[in-house]
């Protein structure tokens, strides 16, 4: 890169990270959302208003990269049972939806611009499509993805990332263009699919695991961000190779690791990357969004977005209540997948180079789709109240719904092993999270499901679904756990009840002033369980026994405490049975 370039790259990306943090953060305080924050900053540093910077085209083939990433984590979600058990709602209401919406929504099309039927038809298809980009992330953000709403909103997405290939294989069978006739027919990229699905499997179980292993067992996180880009761009770029989805690449490879050890170190590793590509994307949106277009036909762009969004809103609400869904969350799934998606760009483009529409139109219906983009967060916002289940009896009310686990487990060891098993075995769902690749193998063994990562991570503890967790339990060895820690974890995730697992009083001392519901030392328990069996194996009667455990407990207790309130490990070192206690009475 010359030094011209390096210098332009500094300026584009100061002005557009400048830009988006200043607008995503004026919109989230305006609760607008952040996706409408970065489309608007796009437009505003955009050729049509300030033309601070350029090259859009170039900046969004960066900024798939978020989209690819975007996949790998939800595949990450999704171990092959899961998907298995979904497998109705996607290819059941997602072929439904792509189908009816696709045929709606060309009808629009036909109606309002009187283009031919092959031109409506490959812009009425693309915008059957909703924005895996947005509706994910906002899913996320309240904590429904794993709801059966969020699963059922997931499966819709899922196909119609699916259904690009077929959707493209549609546009190049339309073509006008010679030089498509040389183009692989449908059935052949079918086939592609299907070999590249079955081999990004086979390396996945052969060849990734064993590196993921390798790389836990060396104790390398940074190898593990390494590792873990390298896996999701090496499968987006064979699906790219082969004319595929980049994005299907990285949902398999997501898959193909959900129900590993290392499931929420990956995710917790390429979630900032994730995020940052994102914000990109959808500023290369903004970017892109033709305002001469919007400016010379003004009422047919907001009338066609209006039209897209009330067609997909009317008939995705059909869609769930045929699928026994509540007519409120019915309605707020057709109103969440109502706009128009990221992959429409591509689909257009494919029409564009398939002489079945105009540039003027591709970037018409661009606008259209950013358009509808843009309301979405309005959308589901303004139809709260109308969404919302009403309020019922205090006494009538369900008890709490936990989806995922209601007690995360930071460390799996000889202490972690009891804490855990005497959870489940009261049926509490528990999320089991350790960095020993050993341990994690023994357990497995035992069919337990442990996963790998250091607990003690606030990003990796919420993509372990602390924020749903009733219980967080830090059961690790040694002195690892601060006050600083705690804070962090109370603050980040106010609803859970903090234990920690203490090495000595030390630790208990430092934990003083921590918002921790209970704090044990760990070896104190077993102690006195030993002391007791010496006391009877040398004929000291079960009431004296029960008496001088009393006893030192209730010295220690006003020990310790002597040491929180002072900070002083010699505090109250007068109180301490040092002899038999009847002696210092007098006994």
């Amino acid at each position: 890169m010359t030094e011209t370039g390096a210098t332009l790259l500094l300026r584009d990306g100061f002005v557009l990270l400048g830009m988006g943090l200043v607008f995503v953060l004026l919109f989230r305080r305006l609760g607008l959302g952040a996706t409408l924050g970065y489309l608007v900053a796009g437009a505003v540093v955009g050729p049509h208003v300030l033309g601070l910077v350029g090259d859009a085209e170039a900046k969004m083939g960066i900024a798939e990269l978020g989209i690819t990433l975007l996949l790998f984590i939800v595949g990450l979600e999704l171990n092959p049972t899961r998907l298995w058990r979904l497998k109705q709602e996607i290819f059941g209401l997602g072929l439904i939806q792509v189908v009816i919406c696709g045929f709606a929504i060309t009808g629009v099309v036909w109606i309002g611009t009187r283009f031919s039927a092959a031109a409506a038809f490959a812009l009425g298809l693309p915008l059957a499509l909703s924005s895996t980009a947005q509706v994910l992330p906002m899913l996320q953000s309240v904590g429904r993805l794993r709801t059966p709403f969020g699963e059922r909103a997931f499966s819709i997405l899922l196909f119609q990332d699916l259904s690009i290939v077929p959707l493209i294989t549609i546009v190049a069978a339309l073509s006008r263009n010679p030089a498509d006739a040389n183009a692989p027919p449908g059935w052949l990229l079918a086939a592609y699919t299907v070999g590249a699905v079955v081999g990004l499997v086979i390396v996945g179980r052969f060849a990734i695991r064993p590196l993921f292993r390798l790389i836990g067992d060396l104790g390398e996180r940074e190898m593990f961000v390494f590792a873990g880009l390298f896996t999701v761009i090496a499968s987006a770029a064979l699906m790219q190779a082969l004319g595929l989805s980049t994005a299907l690449g990285a949902f398999v490879a997501g898959v193909m690791l959900a129900d590993s050890p290392y499931r929420h170190e990956l995710e917790a590793d390429v979630e900032p990357f994730r995020s940052i590509l994102l914000g990109l994307f959808f500023l290369a949106i903004g970017m892109l969004l033709d305002l001469g277009a919007i400016a010379a036909r003004p009422f047919f762009v907001i009338a066609m977005a209006l039209a897209l969004i009330a067609t997909k809103a009317t008939v995705m609400t059909g869609i769930g209540l045929a699928f026994r869904m509540k007519w409120r969350q019915a309605l707020a799934l057709g109103l969440l997948l109502s706009q128009g998606g990221e992959f429409g760009f591509v689909l257009f483009a494919q029409a564009q180079r398939g002489l079945l529409i105009a540039p003027e139109a591709a970037s018409l219906f661009g606008a259209i789709i950013t358009l509808s983009m843009a309301t979405t967060p309005f959308l589901m916002r303004v139809t709260q109240r109308i969404r919302a289940e009403p309020m019922v009896a205090q006494g009538d009310r369900d008890g709490p719904r936990i989806d995922g686990a209601n007690a995360l487990v930071v460390g799996y060891g000889r202490f972690g092993q009891t804490v855990a098993q005497m959870l489940i075995a009261q049926g509490i769902p528990v999320t089991l999270i350790d960095n020993d690749i050993e341990m994690i193998d023994i357990a497995r063994e035992f069919g337990a499901t442990v996963y790998y990562g250091d607990g003690t991570r606030l990003d990796l503890l919420r993509q372990a679904g602390a924020r749903e967790a009733e219980l967080i339990l830090f059961c690790i060895d040694g002195d690892q756990i601060d006050p600083g820690l705690i804070a962090g974890v109370h603050e980040a995730f106010p609803d859970a009840t903090i234990f920690v697992r203490a090495y000595d009083r030390r630790a208990v001392i430092k934990l003083r002033d921590a918002p921790v519901e209970y704090v044990v030392r760990e070896v104190m328990e077993s102690a006195v369980m030993m002391a007791r069996r010496a006391l009877a194996s040398v004929s000291v009667g079960e009431q004296e026994i029960d008496r001088t455990e009393t006893e030192y407990r209730r010295r220690d207790r006003e020990r310790l405490h002597a040491q929180r309130e002072s900070g002083d490990l010699r505090a109250a070192g007068d109180i301490m049975l040092t002899q038999d206690p009847r002696r210092a009475e007098g006994a």
